[in-house]
């Protein structure tokens, strides 16, 4: 696979390569990230590997991320080429409750700081960043309709929200014939995989792409950080001031342990092998790089020049596997096999559900009556 073998976007025309360059690094405001001259370097030789997806949001260092992103398309004269996303929802304005939240009132506000930021009068794809808990759908899908319509944006997609709320909008949108969501944008990486349970089975029957943030689950896929029992050492997001995500759980060091020993036998790095695992699977569209550093940049473009053999892709798979729980216990082969009374059936496609195990419990032997 290279970088530019695009992949079209959910169920839309819109081609995007399978690698995303994220910017949540462009600018050194939260403590992280690079200067700009070392952002636009990463820029450049983003677009010289063939990649043409940019991710941005309005609240990424302040609204300095757009700012460059901006910058650098304008002064290369790049805006056709490239295929820019931003997001909108965490409030800007402290005591103002309108200048944050999904609704329609703080949707245009947002968008409008956008495309001045980033020196342009659409963007390709607006994510609604987070569920804000209240705002009605018929709200959210009925405003970026419109958007769509006024020409302000091309396309729509969903980040952070409950598989639920996406489901109900795309299938309101369909029922109405109204603009349908394009993507999702969720957590996704050997590290956390909760969103193979209903996220990603809700998008394939959808029609609604994938990208993935943190595909190495804040660097700790990179093997930089040093275990301490449960805890972690190292510099980087997971120990700074901003960390907001605990990824230092038993199940994620060993998760790095099966990861690491299988980046060995393939002579990659662990992040190239997290990149490589993730890219490859079902429903994924294009992946979202969060590089600060063009060395670290270079080490993930190399992610897509190989493939991962079967046997040691499911050592990755069995490795972070998800725990067997309520109701996907029940969507298991073996206990699928009961629905069907123990009958083969072939659907006419593969059902898209996390199956988890593939083998009934261990059923302890009957003792006969006056055994101890």
């Amino acid at each position: 696979m290279n970088l530019n073998e695009y992949t079209t976007l959910g169920r839309t025309g819109l081609r995007v390569s399978p690698l995303c360059l994220g910017t949540m690094t462009f600018g050194t405001e939260w403590g992280f990230g690079a200067e700009e001259n070392v952002s636009r370097q990463q820029f450049d030789r983003f677009l010289d590997a063939g990649g043409n997806f940019i991710d941005t949001a309005d609240g990424y260092t302040s609204g300095h991320a757009e700012e460059m992103v901006g910058k650098f398309v304008t002064e290369g004269k790049l805006r056709d080429r490239l295929v820019i996303a931003t997001k909108y929802t965490f409030g800007v304005q402290p005591g103002n409750p309108n200048a944050g939240g999904n609704g329609r009132k703080n949707l245009y506000r947002a968008l409008e700081g956008s495309l001045r930021r980033l020196k342009t009068d659409y963007v390709d794809l607006y994510y609604l960043h987070a569920w804000d808990t209240f705002t009605p759908i018929e709200e959210v899908l009925s405003t970026m309709d419109d958007l769509v319509s006024e020409g302000k944006i091309r396309y729509y997609g969903m980040s952070d929200t409950p598989a639920w709320y996406f489901a109900r909008m795309q299938t309101i949108a369909e029922k109405e014939g109204k603009e349908r969501i394009a993507t999702l944008q969720l957590e996704y990486s050997l590290a956390e995989r909760n969103i193979e349970r209903e996220h990603i089975p809700a998008a394939q029957e959808l029609g609604i792409g994938l990208c993935p943030w943190s595909p190495l689950a804040g660097g700790l896929l990179t093997g930089k950080y040093k275990r301490e029992g449960i805890s972690g050492k190292g510099e980087g997001r997971l120990t700074g001031p901003r960390s907001i995500f605990n990824k230092f759980t038993e199940h994620n060091w060993r998760v790095l342990e099966v990861l690491q020993d299988v980046s060995k036998k393939l002579g990659k790095t662990p992040a190239q092998v997290a990149l490589n695992w993730l890219v490859t699977q079902p429903g994924v569209t294009s992946v979202i790089l969060g590089a600060r550093t063009a060395a670290q940049l270079e080490d993930n473009l190399g992610s897509l020049a190989f493939t991962i053999p079967p046997d040691l892709r499911q050592r990755l798979d069995t490795g972070s596997a998800l725990e067997d729980v309520h109701p996907y216990n029940f969507y298991v082969p073996w206990m699928q096999a009961r629905v069907s009374g123990n009958v083969t059936v072939k659907p006419w496609r593969p059902a898209n559900i996390y199956v988890g195990a593939t083998a009934p419990p261990a059923v302890p032997e009957t003792k006969a009556a006056g055994e101890p």
